[in-house]
């Protein structure tokens, strides 16, 4: 079975662990975090990626957050002349911004472990796919963390920047591929309509799974397979 959840945010891993093990995800099945798994809340997701580095059937996807705190990697250098000197205003922003976008709590939580684990996590997000494509039940899916900006139907996956991948805010009448279906978190299903918080938006050919943990609500495990939805 194929499992996908997004834009956790935070969202507590025992939490995360109850809700696999009320969707009975085993080891045999393989599970998708479309992305922003960081920042916001709690220990900032520092939890899940500590976890995530011992799994082998759970894929992180690159998120735009995780792209944020990956832009501000220097703040985990070993503090040198050298380094003071790099601290050039361009960093300053970028810091600046991260931390304006719930990076605080995150920054924190990982400044707390041994320099050893904070690079592995580093390694890990570097390594992060922006999209995979997967089959399950008898579909093919496109999973990626925003959608698509800038999307045409004769244009290629491999031709879109990460940005373009990671920082789209699909239309409620926005139409993606007729033969794949595009699975993607980012843009809260509440922002469509207060008819759609805590929900996920199923269209014709997307599914937005991002139900707005950010905000409070509780995120919703979705199995490809059959659809099944798991809260708790």
């Amino acid at each position: 079975m194929t499992y996908v959840i997004s834009d956790l945010h935070g969202y507590p891993i025992e939490k995360l662990k109850m809700l696999l093990e009320k969707a009975e995800f085993g080891e045999n099945d393989s599970l998708y975090i479309l992305g922003d798994v960081v920042d916001r809340n709690g220990d900032g997701g520092v939890g899940i990626l500590l976890w995530l580095l011992e799994q082998v059937n759970v894929q992180l996807l690159l998120g735009n957050h995780e792209a944020m705190l990956l832009s501000c990697d220097f703040v985990f250098d070993e503090i040198t002349e050298d380094s003071v000197a790099a601290m050039n205003s361009e960093k300053i922003d970028l810091l600046n911004n991260y931390m304006l976008n719930g990076g605080d709590v995150t920054l924190k939580a990982l400044q707390a472990l041994p320099r050893e684990t904070q690079q592995d996590i580093l390694d890990y997000l570097r390594d992060c796919p922006l999209y995979e494509a997967v089959t399950a039940g008898d579909r093919d899916y496109i999973l990626v963390h925003s959608g698509f900006e800038n999307f045409r139907k004769d244009r290629k996956i491999t031709d879109y920047s990460a940005d373009e991948l990671i920082w789209a805010w699909p239309e409620l009448d926005d139409e993606y591929f007729d033969d794949i279906h595009t699975v993607f978190g980012h843009t809260p299903t509440m922002s469509y309509g207060d008819e759609y918080r805590g929900k996920i938006l199923k269209k014709h050919t997307w599914t937005d799974i991002d139900c707005g943990a950010a905000y409070g609500n509780e995120p919703i495990l979705l199995r490809l397979d059959d659809y099944a939805e798991f809260n708790l």
